[in-house]
């Protein structure tokens, strides 16, 4: 095993990995325990137990975070030409269309999110290959296919995250930074939870959640007990 660096060991003293903490501890100590010098990113990680292969139990859904992600969202917004400036109102970051598509094509995707329209998927479907990796493939069942462009902009830069089950039956979600106090932290990681608690497939036997996890960017995972978080 390689050796801990003295801030790892400062870090892993302050916590016991191998014990189950209260959400509302864990929103404390994933503070605690963040040695970066930049502002990391706060993740859960949630596992389902769910058989993402069964099209039944394919977990997806979006949520609204009280306090947002803390992230510079950038947008990307393609429509047609009679929805730019609504778009660009709402606060959008890049607006267009086949010049954008073009780009794309040629591989840029320096966004964060893509919002499009229904009558211009056909478009848009072309860049799966592109879009589909990164997570970046706009979807209706995530809002981010519509024909109000610039509510669904406002609503992605107030915090609106769409999320979903890989392969492994877990769900990565990035739910603000350490900066935030415990309790926006908190607040966030529950709605999140509540959210997905409510999109249990029929279908999905036994024990629902297996495990939830926070961490930042670079810190170890700190075990969140289910049962402090209520109406689960």
């Amino acid at each position: 095993m390689a050796k801990l660096t003295k801030k790892q060991k400062e870090a892993l003293s302050k916590y016991d990995p191998s014990q189950m903490y209260s959400l509302e501890a864990a929103s404390s100590i994933v503070k605690e325990i963040t040695m970066t010098k930049f502002d990391a990113s706060v993740d859960v990680d949630v596992r389902l137990g769910v058989d993402p292969r069964k099209a039944d139990q394919m977990v997806r859904g979006v949520v609204a975070l009280p306090h947002g992600t803390g992230k510079d969202i950038k947008v990307l917004v393609l429509c047609t030409p009679d929805k730019e400036a609504e778009a660009k109102r709402a606060g959008a970051d890049y607006v267009g269309l086949d010049d954008y598509i073009a780009k794309i094509e040629g591989g840029w995707t320096d966004i964060d999110v893509i919002i499009t329209m229904p009558n211009v998927m056909a478009k848009v479907g072309r860049l799966g290959r592109v879009l589909g990796p990164r997570g970046l493939m706009p979807n209706p069942k995530a809002g981010t296919v519509t024909l109000e462009v610039g509510k669904a902009v406002k609503e992605v830069k107030a915090g609106k995250i769409d999320f979903k089950v890989d392969k492994f039956g877990i769900i990565h979600a990035s739910v603000g930074k350490v900066s935030f106090s415990p309790e926006k932290i908190q607040e966030n990681v529950r709605e999140l939870i509540l959210t997905i608690s409510k999109l249990k497939p029929a279908s999905s036997k036994g024990t629902y959640f297996k495990s939830i996890s926070l961490s930042s960017t670079m810190s170890p995972g700190i075990a969140v007990d289910k049962g402090s978080i209520q109406g689960i």
